[in-house]
This record gives C-alpha cells, structure tokens and sequence, in this order.
C-alpha cells in the first residue's frame, strides 16, 4: 500500500505522553499549499492551517480539538470567475486503539464519524487536508452571477417549463380543460 503525502508533521503515538495535553499547530508553506490546491482543484490556497489540542482519552485513545483556517480560491460553477473564500471550521477526531471497521454488506454507520483507527501515527497533514476538502464550497459562485434560465425542446415542439414537470400539473390542465367546456362530448354529439 503505498501513503499519500503528508502537508503536515506526523506524530509518532508513541512520543506523545499519556498523562498531558499536547498543543498542535501545523501552517502549510507555499510548497505545500501549491500541492494541495492542485490536489483538490483549486485555483489558489493562499492560507492554510490547523491548531489545537491533541488530547489523551482513557488509557490509549486520542482526541484532536483543533480549528481549521483557510483562505482558497476556486473557480465560479457558471462564469470560471475566481471566487475567494475564507473558511474557518473546527476539526474534532479521535483515534481509538483496537477500533475495527465495520463489516458486512449492509452496515449501520456509528454516531462517533470522528473516529479512526489509532495506528502507530497520527498525521495532523492528512486531518488538516481532508477537513479543508470537506469544508469547501462545493459549488461557489461568484458575486452577481446568475445561470439564467435554459430551455431546450427540438424543432416544433413546446419546452417543457418548471410547472410542467409539477406533480399535479397534468391533473391542473385536465381541470382547466373541463371547466371551460360544458361537460359534454366536444364532437357535438348528443
């Protein structure tokens, strides 16, 4: 299995003494923040950082209680425009001795998502970079831009509009439809 980078220190478990709190700050440097702009489609990363607490639980386990600080730059979804933004977001994980993945076909996720299995590292690069990828806008848009609205129907033929695809839209034009004739056959018939 071959390891991803790491943008940040990687902490052996075992140097980190049980009976105290350790305090965290990671900033990535231009090199590293060039990486991980690249690695998750940014146009820029102009800031980037983590800091907090690594904190022991019980007589193995550990907590991360950390804030999460950044300032990207993506590209808007409609005009490409760059759109800055400035993210700040608190990180919680926790690294659980013995912890097992679930397994099976079918399998109820665990109210505790922060956990993960406490193997020999803790790499404080890895949590800061998968915390930025989930605090990302996912579809930024850039001030005053508007998709518009589209309409596609081939030659002769109505676009279908938003009121058309309601639910009861075909019961509403049915009703229409009988209330403005007078019940009877429309072939003149009697």
């Amino acid at each position: 299995m071959t390891r991803s980078p790491s943008f940040g220190p990687v902490i052996g478990v075992g140097t980190l003494a049980r009976g105290s709190a350790r305090t965290v700050s990671v900033t990535a440097d231009a090199e590293a923040r060039k990486a991980i702009a690249a690695a998750l489609d940014l146009v820029d990363l102009r800031k980037l950082s983590l800091v907090g607490q690594l904190l022991p639980i019980g007589k193995a386990d550990w907590r991360l209680e950390a804030d999460l600080g950044a300032t990207v730059v993506q590209a808007c979804v409609v005009t490409l425009a760059p759109v800055v933004t400035r993210i700040e977001e608190p990180v919680s994980r926790r690294w659980v001795a013995g912890w097992d993945a679930p397994q099976g076909d079918e399998v109820e996720i665990p109210e505790e998502v922060d956990d993960e299995p406490l193997g020999a590292e803790i790499d404080l690069g890895q949590v800061m970079v998968e915390a930025l990828a989930l605090a990302l806008p996912p579809f930024p848009r850039a001030e005053g831009a508007d998709l518009g609205d589209a309409t596609f129907a081939g030659p002769g033929v109505r676009p279908m509009s938003d009121d058309d695809a309601k639910p009861f839209a075909g019961l509403a034009a049915l009703r229409d439809k009988l209330a403005g004739g007078d019940g009877g056959d429309d072939d003149g018939e009697a």
